[in-house]
């Protein structure tokens, strides 16, 4: 439910706060006073294109700010909108800001958003409709929107049925895309042969191995300094080899003395057998200083050969990925998309056969949804032929047709509601059979009867906003469409901007908006009628003055009557 709508700067409004109520809300007013403003204002948190020019002369910017009560299924909603509902809050609240420059920003629950994160979110809370918007509604793809929306109201399985369908006929779409390129490009193919070909060629010469550039690394730095490793190990194995004057020869010298006077003392034993030990670990030491001065390879083809491998890596690395693991798992891709393409026989039969059970499948499903839907054609023109008949259209003949079409996403059928306003002639198309009230009749009526029905369960309703809708009819017509809207008002909120006193005349909840022009530039006021104030509306709407006795009496036994 709509709580509150406030508009700021926006047009003539300068600022205008509304406290909706339940039922039926209507907003009246002079023609020119602005009602069309609180239309537009409803619009933009559709997420409409601002219009050049709204924000009210002088001011910064305009402000929309719309507040409704969240009582639907946060799953059901698209993930990234769902994440910036407040989680415990049952009042979400719709804001857009447009700058006098033409910028806009828009708002959900108080948080920045997109203006197509409002055309995805705003129709499930407010469902406008115009006079445009009945032509709208009327187009056969509205049409057969409507007529699956009644018709899952009969079986609950038809929405299923069509998702299902809209799944079928993409895999069919897109077996049948592939085939087309691996058909239609046979040049593009061996050309991606021979792309394919080379990568994988300089992938396999490299062939390159996960763990591998550290070890390369390492020894790039030390063939990089073997000259000063090979002088430092010779220089060591000097020092604690056994040759005169060095470490070891030292060590050896002060085990022998020792152990001249081994047994002894106990003390000076245990001394001996640390100098053996240091003797034997120099003497281990110096002979792996040999060892490694042996192994120390000035080649510095060794070095050249370290650099072009590191290199040859790093290109595979820059071109497919940055890592080795990207580059192999490239290599596979290839693999892959090679034998694919080099067993074009196969592959091109695999997508014919994959093709083919994807139509099958897709046309199983189109009829299903062709036999429920004609099952609930009929009941559908009675539906709404009944309406008509209570908004004054006594004599309407409602059709409503089933046709076979090239299949879409929605399925293989046509929907189109025919209309014959009068005996004995015959049944057309409504958006050419009807005329400018028999229009508003006829889609108010699809409305009452489908529209109802195709509310998506675990969401709130949306609110039914109708700009001017009543246009062309007028007298008891207008009455039986006051009592259409009204009747709607009891299943989910409506809110009418209306000329009609018939239909002023039945709303739960009643605001009037008035021009002021002594100030420049001109502004509109919008109000909240309490009884006294509704009956002075209507004698207005009626054409009187205030001390018409006749438009006051006539007035109040409109409002008597509601």
């Amino acid at each position: 439910m709509l709580l509150e709508l406030r508009v700021e700067n926006l047009l003539l409004i300068e600022r205008a706060e509304l406290e909706l109520g339940p039922g039926l809300n209507v907003v009246t007013g002079e023609t020119g006073a602005g009602k069309s403003v609180l239309a537009h204002a409803l619009d933009l948190l559709l997420g409409s294109k601002p219009r050049s020019g709204i924000v009210r002369p002088g001011a910064k910017e305009a402000w929309v700010e719309a507040a409704f009560r969240w009582d639907g299924d946060r799953d059901r909603l698209p993930a990234e909108i769902a994440d910036r509902l407040p989680a415990d809050e049952d009042v979400l609240v719709l804001a857009r800001r447009v700058s006098a420059e033409g910028r806009s920003r828009a708002f959900i629950g108080g948080r920045s958003a997109s203006a197509a994160d409002l055309q995805e979110l705003g129709p499930r809370l407010l469902a406008f409709h115009g006079q445009h918007a009945s032509r709208r509604l009327l187009s056969p793809a509205a049409q057969l929107a409507l007529l699956d929306g009644f018709a899952e109201h009969r079986d609950p399985g038809h929405g299923a049925r069509r998702a299902d369908h809209a799944m079928a006929h993409a895999a069919e779409r897109d077996a049948r895309a592939r085939l087309a390129a691996l058909q239609d490009h046979e040049g593009a193919r061996e050309r991606e042969l021979d792309l394919l070909r080379y990568e994988l060629g300089e992938i396999d010469d490299v062939d390159p191995r996960e763990d591998e550039q550290d070890d390369l690394r390492a020894l790039r730095e030390r063939l990089r300094h073997v000259e000063a490793l090979r002088a430092a190990t010779g220089a060591a194995t000097a020092a604690l080899g056994g040759e005169d004057g060095s470490a070891g020869s030292a060590i050896a010298a002060a085990e022998g003395a020792l152990d001249g006077v081994a047994g002894i003392d106990g003390a000076l034993d245990g001394l001996a057998e640390r100098v053996r030990a240091l003797r034997i670990e120099a003497d281990d030491v110096a002979s792996e200083l040999r060892a490694r001065l042996e192994d120390l390879d000035a080649d510095p083809r060794e070095l050249e050969r370290v650099e072009e491998r590191l290199e040859a890596i790093a290109r595979l690395e820059r071109k497919h990925g940055g890592t080795v693991a990207s580059v192999l798992a490239y290599a596979e891709r290839c693999r892959a998309r090679l034998a694919e393409l080099e067993d074009v026989g196969g592959t091109t039969e695999a997508l014919e056969a994959e093709l083919a059970e994807a139509s099958r499948r897709r046309e199983k499903l189109a009829a299903r949804l062709r036999r429920t839907r004609r099952d609930a054609a009929a009941p559908l023109a009675d539906a709404v032929g009944e309406r008509l008949r209570a908004l004054a259209m006594e004599a309407a003949r409602i059709e409503v047709l089933v046709e076979e079409r090239e299949p879409g996403p929605t399925g293989a059928d046509r929907c189109e509601l025919l209309l014959a306003p009068n005996p004995g002639v015959p049944a057309a198309p409504v958006r050419e059979a009807a005329s400018g009230g028999e229009l508003s009749r006829v889609m108010l009526a699809l409305l009452a009867v489908a529209g109802a029905a195709a509310d998506a369960p675990g969401l709130p309703r949306p609110v039914q906003v109708f700009d001017e809708i009543d246009s062309g009819v007028g007298g008891q017509t207008g009455r039986a469409v006051g009592e259409e809207l009204r009747a709607l008002g009891r299943e989910g909120q409506v809110l009418c901007i209306t000329h009609l006193p018939q239909i002023a005349a039945l709303a739960d909840r009643h605001f009037a908006i008035d021009k002021d022009t002594s100030v420049d530039p001109a502004r509109t006021v919008v109000h909240a009628l309490d009884d006294d104030a509704v009956v002075g509306e209507l004698v207005r709407m009626l054409g009187g003055d205030a001390g018409d006795d006749g438009a006051r009496r006539h007035a109040e036994e409109l409002r008597a009557a509601g």
